[in-house]
């Protein structure tokens, strides 16, 4: 990792050699950040600078996001799946907690168009309550559920099919703030075109009508002399209930997609291209275990990191990231369990290595098969404890599609409890005329691709 020669105190006070020094405009920031946070603790007033954003300085430069709140268990995963939800890529990353106060900043690549004052907001969002209060719930071992938002039920005719016209629609609600939660999509024998979108406004305003009427607006704008009518309602229990995914999923693809262990080897060879490396090592702190981590970047590695944590009920304490400019990345992770002490029990260092390889190894599962005389691409994510699903997935998908001119036919997104473990799983029957064009091995490649941001 960058800057392993350096090195800075651990926060409990013991020496650190994995750690190296931030820059020394970090460093300033930091130390200003710390007295403005005794300053407020002091006089019980809420802090304007939380979540500070610094653009780039010029073209090809990172821009610096920095924290600085309370604690909680989870934190790091909250933030990063909002980064992902951006569309933005963590290329280095600084954390340091005392298991009371956190101090954060991430370098990401952003793109032209980002919103930065919403992606302000939304952090600002997730961030434990900053009033100082002698009363405050600074740790939090417990995972909490996120507050659940009214599902609305998008309903509209297209006159006909096009490519890309489903990731045309997903763009629009996305930029909209609004999240796909479920999706229908059927073509009729004549070639139109019927959706159902069951959908969250991050807004909170979808039952307004100007919010409703910019909705439609937006979708008329994208799509065109296409769209024949939209409509927007609240979506019932009853509703709801129809939109829920197939109850049985192939049985010859349940063993191998929704496996938990590592193949020993892989026919495509995918193991030896993706190389990953979890160790454990507890003598460099009488107080914490370090989790080293070298493997191959991809779209939301951090956040994939951190989500497994999370759903371990781990802290991280200190931690520091670096991707490579070749795509290689490497981790050093001072972690506690949820009692505050390092994990010296061996099954529990192995079980929390092997989950870590593999979350890292194959973060989303995708394959192709046929359904009935049709093919059939199905894609599925681990579902949070939290019950939050990894963002932009059906984005990516619709795009990757739209990339290898492939026609969607109907699409269902449902979540199954597999194995003890509840997925996300996309089940997208293709146009029989295009997957017949356009290899099976070449769909699988082009999605997977997508979806882990090597394209």
């Amino acid at each position: 990792m960058e800057g392993k020669g350096s090195s800075v105190c651990f926060p409990d006070g013991n020496f650190n050699p994995f750690a190296s020094k931030l820059d020394n405009e970090t460093n300033k920031e930091a130390k200003e950040k710390k007295e403005g946070k005794k300053q407020s603790e002091k006089m019980g007033i809420l802090r304007e600078d939380v979540v500070l954003i610094s653009p780039a300085e010029k073209a090809g430069d990172p821009t610096v996001i920095s924290v600085n709140c309370p604690d909680k268990t989870g934190l790091g995963c909250d933030l990063c799946r909002i980064i992902l939800l951006f569309g933005l890529s963590i290329t280095r990353g600084d954390f340091s907690t005392d298991g009371k106060w956190c101090y954060i900043v991430l370098w990401v690549d952003g793109k032209t168009n980002t919103r930065w004052d919403l992606l302000e907001k939304r952090l600002l969002e997730v961030c434990p309550s900053y009033f100082s209060t002698s009363g405050i719930d600074y740790y939090r071992p417990v995972i909490q559920q996120p507050r659940q938002l009214d599902v609305f039920l998008l309903k509209f005719w297209c006159s006909c099919d096009r490519k890309g016209l489903l990731h045309d629609i997903t763009r629009v609600l996305f930029d909209l703030e609004l999240t796909i939660k479920r999706v229908k999509v059927s073509t009729t024998p004549d070639g139109k075109v019927m959706d159902l979108f069951f959908i969250t406004d991050s807004r909170e305003l979808l039952h307004t009508n100007e919010r409703r009427g910019q909705t439609i607006l937006h979708l008329k704008t994208a799509l065109g002399d296409v769209l024949v009518s939209c409509e927007i309602e609240s979506a019932g229990l009853e509703i709801t209930a129809c939109s829920q995914g197939t109850l049985f999923l192939p049985s010859t693809i349940n063993e191998d997609m929704f496996s938990l262990e590592l193949p020993a080897r892989h026919p495509g060879g995918l193991l030896a291209s993706n190389p990953i490396s979890v160790t454990v090592d507890n003598t460099l702190s009488p107080s914490h275990t370090l989790i080293q981590i070298l493997c191959q970047d991809h779209k939301g590695l951090i956040y994939d990191t951190m989500r497994t944590l999370k759903d371990y009920n781990i802290q991280v304490s200190y931690g520091r990231f670096f991707a490579k400019r070749k795509g290689g990345c490497e981790l050093d992770l001072f972690i506690v369990q949820a009692d505050g002490k390092k994990i010296v029990d061996r099954n529990k260092q192995n079980a929390l290595c092997s989950r870590l390889r593999m979350e890292l190894w194959r973060p989303l599962r995708v394959a192709v098969a046929s359904r009935g005389p049709d093919t059939e691409l199905l894609v599925a994510n681990p579902v949070e404890l939290s019950s939050r699903g990894r963002p932009l997935v059906f984005h990516d998908i619709t795009l990757a599609l739209k990339n290898l001119n492939t026609h969607i036919f109907s699409v269902e997104i449902g979540r199954h409890m597999i194995r003890d473990r509840e997925w996300e799983v996309y089940r997208i029957l293709l146009d029989e005329g295009d997957s017949c064009r356009v290899p099976r091995n070449k769909i699988e490649e082009g999605v997977r691709k997508m979806l882990m941001g090597w394209e």
